[in-house]
């Protein structure tokens, strides 16, 4: 640390609508502080909300060299926006090669002030650093982070489910199935898969080696991937794809990935629907331990939506990540046991397999649908500790990159 606020005086300056600032600070290194080399007093003002910076000041030099040891006085007025709000003032040193002291970790006087209809209002000053100041904003940085993604939704529930249904409805509008797509879709897709597997290839999973066996240990693979699959394919384009949206109007972008993932899950319905057909014909009954499903599709959505999150704000900047992230889904699809048994996997790879969320969903699904077990606790406790931690990482990505979106689409 190469220099200490001994004194820091700040006053409200009504007539200016603005603050005085008086601070005396301490050369507290061995080189001096030299004007003609640009060191000086500055400030910047931000927002504390969203930590936005706004703009700064000018920059004020000491009247005389400060040497080691020795102390120098300023006398900054600093003008405040006129808009209403609240703002953040950083008074720092600064020089002209070195820039801002401040990022350098040396002290800096944080000032707290608001405007409103009777002028300007000073809340809170303190010294401090920017190691400080993280730890400090920490617990509310955490609240944040989990509420955020949560808010986003909430209050946006009402475009999402519009936005929702108009892309289920007018994704195959004009086309002769019309609607029906929505089902024929992910059952032709099926259809595909086991013609390959089954009957090609004539996989059969050990815990029903008959035909009828495969189909439905296939499909309830297939349940979970569907949605996951075509949420996270279509999510490195979606900003692009409303890139009016994000331009022109004051619109939440980040409700769009969840638009993904809800659409994903009225896939979903449709093939649990075809799913359910297909088990009461060859089993007679649907198990009661279906009702676990809820319990397995939250984590799952969570997971989803971090993933398209992620993934969207990376797609404004990499066009080329839609072409990555099919040979991505291939590959995952193809080390999940979705279209053949675990057993067919060497021993040395399915530990480090069945750690992948989507791995643990399809075991789940199975559990469930065809096994008349509850799922494994265990697994099914990571599976929501890496749902919920995708969501708000994924989240927090988007939101930190969302501000430079209109910039580049």
């Amino acid at each position: 640390m190469s220099a200490r606020f001994e004194e820091a005086g700040v006053a409200v300056e009504e007539s200016a609508a603005g603050l005085r600032v008086r601070c005396r600070l301490l050369n507290r290194g061995r080189r001096p502080w030299r004007a003609a080399e640009g060191f000086a007093l500055g400030w910047q003002i931000f927002d504390p909300v969203s930590e936005a910076f706004l703009f700064e000041g000018e920059w004020r030099p000491a009247a005389a060299d400060v040497a080691g040891g020795a102390a120098a006085e300023w006398d900054l007025r600093v003008p405040l926006p006129a808009e209403h709000g609240p703002y953040r003032v950083y008074i720092s040193p600064v020089a002209q090669d070195a820039g801002w002291f401040y990022l350098r970790g040396w002290p800096f006087l944080l000032i707290d002030a608001e405007v409103d209809a009777n002028g300007a209002r000073l809340t809170g000053q303190r010294v401090t650093t920017r190691r400080r100041e993280r730890w400090r904003g920490l617990p509310a940085t955490v609240r944040k982070a989990f509420s955020l993604p949560v808010l986003a939704v909430w209050r946006n529930r009402g475009l999402i489910r519009s936005m929702v249904r108009r892309d289920v409805l007018g994704r195959y509008r004009g086309s002769f199935g019309d609607v029906a797509w929505t089902i024929l879709h992910p059952l032709l897709l099926m259809l595909t898969y086991f013609f390959v597997f089954g009957i090609v290839l004539q996989a059969r999973f050990g815990n029903d080696p008959s035909r009828s066996g495969f189909v439905l240990y296939f499909l309830a693979g297939m349940l979970p991937w569907l949605p996951f699959s075509e949420a996270a394919g279509r999510a490195p384009q979606v900003i692009l794809e409303h890139r009016n949206f994000v331009k022109k109007l004051v619109f939440p972008v980040e409700i769009l990935p969840v638009n993904l993932t809800l659409t994903g899950l009225v896939t979903q319905a449709f093939a649990l629907a075809i799913f359910a057909v297909l088990l009461l014909a060859a089993r007679g009954a649907v198990p009661v331990t279906v009702f676990w499903l809820p319990v397995l599709l939250l984590p799952q959505a969570l997971f989803t939506a971090g993933v398209c999150w992620f993934l969207a704000a990376l797609g404004a900047f990499v066009r080329d990540l839609g072409q990555m992230i099919g040979f991505a889904l291939t590959l995952v699809f193809f080390l999940s046991p979705i279209c053949y048994p675990e057993a067919s996997l060497p021993a040395w790879a399915v530990p480090a397999l069945s750690e992948s969320p989507v791995y643990a969903l399809v075991r789940a699904y199975r559990a469930i649908l065809l096994e008349g077990q509850a799922p494994d606790f265990t697994a099914l406790a990571k599976l929501w500790a890496i749902g919920v931690a995708s969501a708000v990482l994924g989240h927090a990505w988007f939101h930190k990159f969302k501000r430079s979106f209109a910039d580049v689409v």
